[in-house]
């Protein structure tokens, strides 16, 4: 075994590498991806160059599988994968916006409210029971809510004070 790492052969790498893409397909994340393929690369410099020493392989190695995965960092940062459900796993951020009626008051700032079939917690201004609230914001599992006007009060208002 040990004369397989001092002296590996174009073979051993192309092996590792497909073990490695392997291991990434039961562990999805794109690390072994490219741990497999600077396998693979490595494997073709021996395959090319059979006189490579052990040592040179293995730097290479390590060489090649950092550069590949700090580029692949770097690429993933400059073009973000775009989702048709980007809250998918962020069920709070899919309610921001939503307008809701409040069944229970909001005393000294914390409260409650039912959204469907789910109890929130809900952070915001005083109001009493049946107030209408928009969700601005969420923190962690609390929803952070701004009051809303009626539109007939809103109008009702700018009319009086002409």
């Amino acid at each position: 075994m040990t004369e397989w790492l001092l002296e590996p052969a174009y073979w051993n790498w192309w092996l590792l590498g497909v073990v490695l893409m392997i291991v990434e397909v039961l562990a999805p994340g794109f690390f072994f991806l490219w741990l497999g393929v600077s396998a693979a690369i490595v494997g073709l410099l021996v395959a090319a160059f059979p006189g490579i020493s052990a040592d040179w392989q293995w730097l290479v190695f390590a060489v090649l599988a950092v550069a590949a995965i700090v580029g692949w960092r770097m690429w993933l940062k400059r073009n973000p994968t775009q989702s048709d459900a980007p809250t998918l796993n962020r069920r709070g951020e899919a309610y921001r916006g939503r307008v809701l009626t409040l069944v229970e008051p909001i005393v000294n700032g914390e409260g409650r409210v039912r959204i469907d079939d789910t109890l929130w917690k809900i952070r915001g201004d005083d109001a009493p029971a049946g107030a209408r609230v928009r969700v601005c914001g969420v923190d962690g599992p609390v929803l952070r809510i701004e009051p809303v006007e009626p539109v007939q009060a809103a109008a009702t208002q700018g009319s009086q004070s002409s």
